[in-house]
């Protein structure tokens, strides 16, 4: 279930609230009673695992295509 995170209008509280996809957004604080507003995230990133994600693990020692070239040429 995702979570979205509300702010109070009024007092300003903001809070997080686990919520199926298809249930309506929340409309009062728990604090003041008041209406919210639901707010915009970021989420979470992307998450890469394992080797070949960096410039510094792309590259293996003698096996690049610049360096073959050039042996071929000699």
């Amino acid at each position: 279930m995702p979570t979205y995170e509300y702010e109070c209008k009024t007092c300003g509280k903001t809070f997080e609230a686990f919520q199926s996809m298809s249930d309506a957004p929340l409309s009062s604080c728990p604090e003041c009673g008041k209406p919210i507003r639901r707010l915009i995230g970021g989420g979470t990133g992307v998450i890469f695992k394992g080797s070949g994600f960096y410039v510094n693990d792309s590259k293996k020692s003698g096996s690049s295509s610049s360096d073959s070239a050039k042996k071929e040429a000699v």
